[in-house]
This record gives structure tokens, sequence and C-alpha cells, in this order.
């Protein structure tokens, strides 16, 4: 007899591998390019408002392609920026939305590992936009990495150009870098390197004793923007740097802080796209911080951070700041597992599926069997998720639902950082259906961040998503929500967004 599932989990055999891992109050409308205004989302990419087009994951038959390859990170940029235009009272870029990008920028309390580098836990649950659909969620929390010991070369990129003046600029920059100096050990170096129409070393491998300290935040706190932008160069001058003060074993990171707005020397994307896929070969990770709103380019500074070995985020507050630069400072500057990539095979109790975000993170087959072939990064401490939407077959189950009922095999490769050797023979498990009582919070949570991101970027698959239907489940979870600042955050956010007339 044929039954319909009200709620299933998944479980996870053999989960030792790295896995599917990986907030404010709103201004008032701005009639012309804000809300309330007669501006389209396409109106407000004019400029310098300059993302990567994306075009979304469509739905897989897992008759014709029964495998889903990609390349497995955390940025968050993505939630950041989303924030900062709705703030602002302006109209949300469609491209400027990367849904991975807005569920990864919170915590969850997936199951931590234990003896393993990443534990594994999944679920699968109603789809809140598809009622014939489901949702599968895969979460991965990578265990926490100890910095005591280990010595950083750390060179600060910062755009000094003149598009970078302001407190939410340059002013973010200063305190960012302040904060971060203040958690580093006596035997970490920083050398500060600064562009714009020029190009200037203002420390070099200064190491972060108390003394020093003070005299490394003198010297950022001195920074001036003005003139144009020559990242190009400062690039090759922070990478030249890095490589001169290279720590066999420690931690080696570029962290860029700009707008994106390169406009001397090295302009191009593809310039760009090149040059760091060859220095990421050196074993320099880079890490993109975002500053600004009015000529950001988002499509520069991702594609930096994808092809550097490295992560991104976006700055447009002093509270983002200090939450990268502290709370989540092992996580974001030290890399656990590299190159890291997912498969997951489905079987054929899965009629088709639909890998929800990570759009622009699609690698083939043979990319994936390629352990040469350059893939995500991901960090200490931190928690990722993978989001599908599938729709089961319509198949015989039994009365009594066993573990025997397989659902997909997932497989997740990634490299050793000490040895850059490719780890996959623990990176396996099983998926099976199992009868589930209740639904994981996290997994609520995650589905309305989801259905949020879906009607912000006007996608051709949110079906009957709603801001009415993701403000009554966030209601619902009042109790699991208080105790996170962020989350909270996100309520309001939502709040704020569904006053906007062009969702009316």
């Amino acid at each position: 007899m044929k039954k319909k599932l009200a709620l299933i989990s998944i479980s996870l055999i053999g989960a030792a591998c790295v896995g599917f891992c990986a907030c404010s109050a709103g201004g008032g409308w701005i009639s012309g390019d804000g809300w309330g205004g007669t501006t389209s989302p396409s109106d407000f990419e004019a400029g310098n408002y300059d993302y990567n087009s994306v075009t979304e994951n469509g739905f897989k038959t897992v008759e014709a392609e029964p495998s889903s390859y990609f390349s497995l990170d955390r940025n968050t940029a993505t939630y950041s920026l989303v924030r900062r235009q709705i703030t602002d009272g302006r109209t949300v870029a469609p491209d400027s939305v990367r849904i991975e990008e807005m569920i990864n920028y919170f915590d969850y309390d997936f199951t931590a590992p234990t003896e393993k580098a990443v534990e594994v836990s999944s679920y699968l649950a109603p789809c809140p936009w598809n009622e014939e659909n489901m949702l599968m969620l895969a979460g991965v929390k990578t265990a926490e990495y100890d910095l005591d010991g280990e010595n950083c070369n750390y060179v600060f990129l910062i755009d000094v150009s003149g598009s970078m003046a302001g407190e939410d600029r340059i002013g973010l920059a200063k305190h960012g870098i302040c904060k971060l100096v203040d958690g580093l050990g006596a035997n970490d170096a920083v050398s500060l390197v600064t562009y714009a129409s020029g190009v200037k070393t203002v420390l070099e491998g200064k190491e972060c004793t108390a003394d020093n300290k003070t005299a490394i935040k003198n010297a950022v706190n001195k920074l001036v923007a003005s003139g144009a932008t020559s990242g190009g160069d400062g690039l090759e001058r922070a990478y030249r740097l890095a490589e001169s003060r290279f720590i066999a074993g420690g931690n080696n990171r570029i962290i860029l802080i700009s707008d994106g707005d390169f406009n001397v020397g090295m302009t191009s994307q593809d310039e760009l796209k090149e040059f760091i896929q060859e220095k990421a070969k050196s074993g320099i990770y880079l890490s993109v911080l975002g500053v600004g709103m009015g000529n950001t380019r988002d499509s520069i500074l991702e594609t930096l951070a994808t092809c550097g070995n490295g992560n991104y985020a976006y700055l447009d507050n002093q509270t983002e700041a200090d939450k990268v630069f502290t709370k989540e400072l092992s996580g974001t500057l030290k890399t656990v597992a590299k190159d890291a990539k997912a498969g997951v095979t489905f079987t054929d109790a899965v009629e088709k599926y639909r890998l929800i975000g990570y759009d622009t993170k699609i690698i083939s087959g043979a990319d994936f069997d390629n352990e040469n072939a350059d893939a995500g990064e991901i960090g200490s401490n931190l928690c990722v998720a993978a989001l599908y939407e599938i729709k089961l077959a319509d198949f015989d189950m039994p009365d009594e639902v066993g573990a025997d009922a397989k659902l997909a095999e997932i497989e997740i490769r990634y490299k050793d950082v000490r040895t850059s050797e490719e780890i996959n023979d623990s990176a396996k498990s099983d998926v099976y259906l199992v009868a589930s009582a209740s639904e994981n919070e996290d997994f609520k949570f995650i589905a309305c961040v989801a259905e949020f991101g879906l009607i912000l970027r006007q996608s051709a698959y949110k079906g009957n998503a709603s801001f009415e239907s993701v403000l009554n489940r966030l209601d619902g979870l009042s109790a699991y929500i208080s105790g996170d600042l962020l989350k909270q955050e996100f309520v309001t956010l939502v709040g704020t967004a569904s006053e906007h007339p062009a969702y009316s």
C-alpha cells in the first residue's frame, strides 16, 4: 500500500567525514532608488552595484542524472549584504542572494565531532512552500581547532582608495584589524600593505608582542582613504610579502578588506581570477572581507575568495566586524579541510531533486574524482549546511518503515591541510529512511531562512513561499530563537522586508 510520509529523518551511517558543512531593524522606504520608489532590482544593480549573475540549480531527475556534485565552503557575505540593503531601505538585488550563504550565517546545534574532524547529521521533512515535495538537510559541525602553538603569518591588504572613506568602510577595517590583533599571540607576525593610486608596505612581519600590538594598532588607525584603486598591484605585493615570510606548517594568510572597486592596473574579473588561481597553489590562503554599499563589487570579491582558497564575509556594521574578527576568528582564519567537495547519488526511491543554493559552486563528476581539482575550504568549529528539495518516488512502502529504505549515498572528499593528501576512505555515508516523531528545530529555522531567500531572489522555484508563512513558523520557534541574538534579528529582518510593496 502507498503511504505518505508526514515526517522522516535521515540517518547517515559511518559519518566520519567533512560533510555538508558548511540580523536588524529596517529603515524607512527611500523613493527613487529604494523601496517605495520606482526602482526595480535591475535598476538597483546599475553603476557599481555589481553581482555575478546567478542561474539557479533546477530539478534533476534521478533517472537522467542520479548524482549531484558541488564544492563546499562557508561564505556568509550574502546575509550581511541582504541585511544592509533592507536596513538601508533599498531594493534587494536578486543576484546578491546566495541562499547557502544565508543559511550558513547562523550557528546550529549539529552533532559535534568527538574523534574525527567533522560529524554529519541530517533530516527530512515536508517542504513548506511545496506540499508535494520534501526537504533534505545535511549539516556538519567541524572540530574546534586550537590556534595556540601555531604561528600565524598574516598579511593585511587594505584598500585605502577614495571609495573606502567613511566609518562603514575604512572605519570598519580599522576596528576589525585592531580586534584581531588583540587576540594574536607573541609568535604571530602581522604585515600591513595598503593600496590606492599606489601600493605601500606599512608594516612587515611585526611580531605581536604586547608592545608591538600597540604599534600595529597605531599604524592601522592612521590609515586615510584617498586616491584611485590599484587593487591588482596590491595583491601582487601582498603575496610576495606573504611568500617571503612563509611559515612551513603555519597559518599563512592574506586578509583583504575592500569594496572591490578595482579601477587601476589589473581590473578585470578574468585577470584577477587567473592571478589568484595561480597564487592559491603557494599554500597561502585568502580571506576577503567586503565593506561599503553604493559601489560594492561583490562579483570581484566573491571571485577572489573562491579562487584564492579562502572565505568571503561582508561587514555591514561594527557588530558584524566583531563577529568575524573575534567570535569566528579560528573558523574564519584557520582551515580544517582543504579542497572539500560533496557528491550525492540518489537512489530510485527519489524521483527528482534540486540543490538549494550552491548555484555558483557546482562541479563536474570528473572534478569530483580529480584529487588535484580546486574546491572549497572549511574552517574550525563551524556549521555548514546543504539543503535539497526532493520529490520521493511513488513507490510502495511497508506498514512498518525500516532502515532498509535507502535514499542516497553521500561521499565527501577533502585534503588534510597538513599533508595535502586527499581523505576519502572514511567519508562515505548511506542515507536511510527512519520514522521520526519530531522535527529538528535547527532544520525548521533553516527552512525559514531558505524560504526567505527564495522570495528575495524572486526564485522560479519559490512555489507558495510567503513572508506570512515564514513569520508564522518563526513565531512557533520563539523559545528556540530567544537564546540567539542573530536569530532574533532575523525575525525583525523578515518583518521589515514583508512591508516591501514589491512583495505585496
